[in-house]
């Protein structure tokens, strides 16, 4: 069985010995994993040993117990707190019902007491768990519902009404996967004429379905769904002319059906697009092939480009497969760049370009460039040419394919000084705040608040970042730098110990030597005269 972890806070570490000695931790499901004197250095201790519960004292020297509760509180609302003190006063019992704290408990403290509220607070964290086990049930229902949610994402996929923008975050959330450059609708429709007697349609329908994913059909990766009373794919390809194999597999499953099932069926087969978001434009296509049964006859396959060329014809619009260019630069591997960028030069082969077509692509291209470079503090540099003039250079190129060489060579160049940047940003903020203490080392309200607040970064994410940077907690690395300076001053400065303190950050001169004797192992004092004595 887990136990939950407790820290004890209390001045008195009799009484702290007292209460681990009263309580059977372990038979009620916890274990004591440290103990601290004030606030302060129990602060310290949380921050590394992450207790679920903390029982401290109100009384306690350079930080209270409720001052205490209260930063717990703000800074790790899951942590259950329970207060004791030896003052019975409404005052301290009122503040402590303000944080929400589990208990207050009032000296002598009678260990059937603090059974109980232990016993109390363990079924309160016990349920929390409970609650977050619920929830992984609920994440293994949803993916036994998965197959439904897919065919209602794959059904909007072909109507048109994913955003783009969107996209991706269905595509992961549904564990679709698609990754081939080309894509296809197909529609198998059923003649419902031909149901067996006795057997109901959508049975009869069903058994073509399981037909189609068990034959050859399945060749190739697709995504097979119901939709509008017909039977949907959409099918991957890795090149255009794919698609002319591809119709004759279809006319050879229509055969099997018929010869298997004894059932008529028609499939129509859209246009091969190179996007997602166009897949409506070839389940529009696959529905006019298949209407043209009644021309060419139930039971075959109809490809609709072999039937109307003209419905090939896309319309050139806005290409955004540029701004996918640029999320790469930014956070993808060097192979998700490449790819980015072969999928707009597939852009520029597919759609006819006119020359007139191509200059304006280009233009489009190096002001769209031009804009990244500024906006993520590039030297534009990186796209001219020697002779100034990158769009002549372009122009006079002889191929799309010198182009793409071009435009891949750039890209990879830009990508690697924009995450290079990325990288340097965590450690450079790291070396600010460095440079923030050995500024401010002796104000003594510097906390990680103060500095995160001057360097723009939450507390989370400076914390995360400055502890894999150094090694250390901020916490940690200012005492450290305080400590240093303390040693510093009273070896070569002849000033009183609360002089000495204040220099380092500290009103307290008792809380000073405190923490100087936690740290050297003795007094300031003592410390200073050490090589004087024999």
């Amino acid at each position: 069985m887990s136990l939950y972890s407790v820290l004890m806070v209390d001045d008195e570490d009799e009484v702290i010995q007292i209460i681990r000695r009263k309580i059977p931790w372990e038979e009620l499901g916890f274990v004591v994993c440290g103990q601290a004197k004030n606030g302060i250095e129990a602060l310290e201790m949380v921050e590394e040993l992450q207790p679920d519960v903390v029982m401290t004292d109100i009384k306690m020297p350079y930080m209270d117990g409720l001052e205490f509760a209260s930063q717990l509180k703000e800074k790790y609302p899951d942590i259950r707190i329970i207060i004791f003190s030896g003052f019975d006063e409404f005052e301290y019992a009122k503040q402590a019902i303000g944080l929400e704290v589990e208990e207050y408990l009032l000296k002598p403290m009678d260990a059937v007491e603090i059974r109980r509220i232990f016993e109390k607070v363990k079924t309160s964290i016990d349920a929390k768990r409970d609650l977050q086990k619920n929830i992984e049930h609920l994440e293994k229902y949803y993916e036994k519902s998965l197959p439904i949610l897919q065919e209602g994402f794959l059904s909007s996929l072909i109507e048109g009404g994913i955003p783009e923008e969107q996209m991706k975050s269905y595509l992961e959330e549904y564990h679709i996967h698609f990754d081939s450059p080309y894509y296809a609708v197909t529609i198998v429709h059923t003649s419902l004429k031909s149901t067996p007697k006795g057997m109901s349609p959508r049975l009869y329908q069903l058994s073509v379905r399981q037909l189609l994913e068990l034959g050859s059909f399945t060749e190739r990766n697709h995504y097979i769904f119901n939709y509008r009373n017909n039977i949907v794919s959409i099918t991957e390809f890795q090149t255009k002319e794919e698609i002319s194999k591809y119709t004759d597999i279809c006319d050879r499953f229509c055969k099997a059906a018929k010869r298997s099932l004894n059932a008529v069926v028609s499939i129509g087969i859209g246009k091969i697009v190179d996007s997602l978001n166009e897949l409506s434009l070839s389940y529009q296509g696959a529905r006019e092939a298949v209407s043209y049964r009644t021309i060419f006859g139930a039971g075959n396959a109809i490809n609709i480009i072999e039937i109307d060329p003209k419905s090939n014809k896309l319309q050139l619009k806005e290409n955004n497969s540029i701004e996918e260019i640029f999320k790469q630069m930014k956070m993808g591997s060097e192979d998700d760049l490449l790819s980015a960028v072969e999928k707009y030069m597939a852009s520029l082969h597919r759609v006819n370009l006119n020359l007139q077509d191509l200059h304006f692509s280009l233009m489009d291209l190096l002001s769209s460039l031009y804009r990244f470079l500024q906006n993520n503090e590039v030297n534009t540099n990186m796209i001219q040419e020697e002779s100034g003039d990158i769009y002549g250079s372009l122009l006079q190129m002889d191929s799309l394919e010198d182009i793409g060489n071009w435009l891949r060579n750039t890209s990879l160049n830009i990508r690697k000084v924009v995450q290079e940047q990325r990288k340097s940003k965590t450690g450079s903020i790291v070396r600010n705040a460095e440079n923030y203490v050995k500024e401010h080392y002796n104000n003594p309200e510097l906390s990680i608040d103060l500095v995160c607040s001057e360097l723009g970064v939450s507390s989370s994410y400076f914390s995360t970042i400055f502890k894999k940077e150094t090694g250390k907690t901020f916490i940690n690395y200012l005492t450290e730098y305080r400590m240093k300076e303390a040693e510093r001053l009273l070896m070569e400065e002849d000033e009183k110990k609360y002089i000495i303190a204040e220099k380092v950050g500290y009103l307290d001169p008792s809380y000073f030597s405190y923490v100087f004797k936690k740290w050297f192992g003795m007094s300031p004092m003592k410390y200073k005269n050490r090589g004087n004595t024999k």
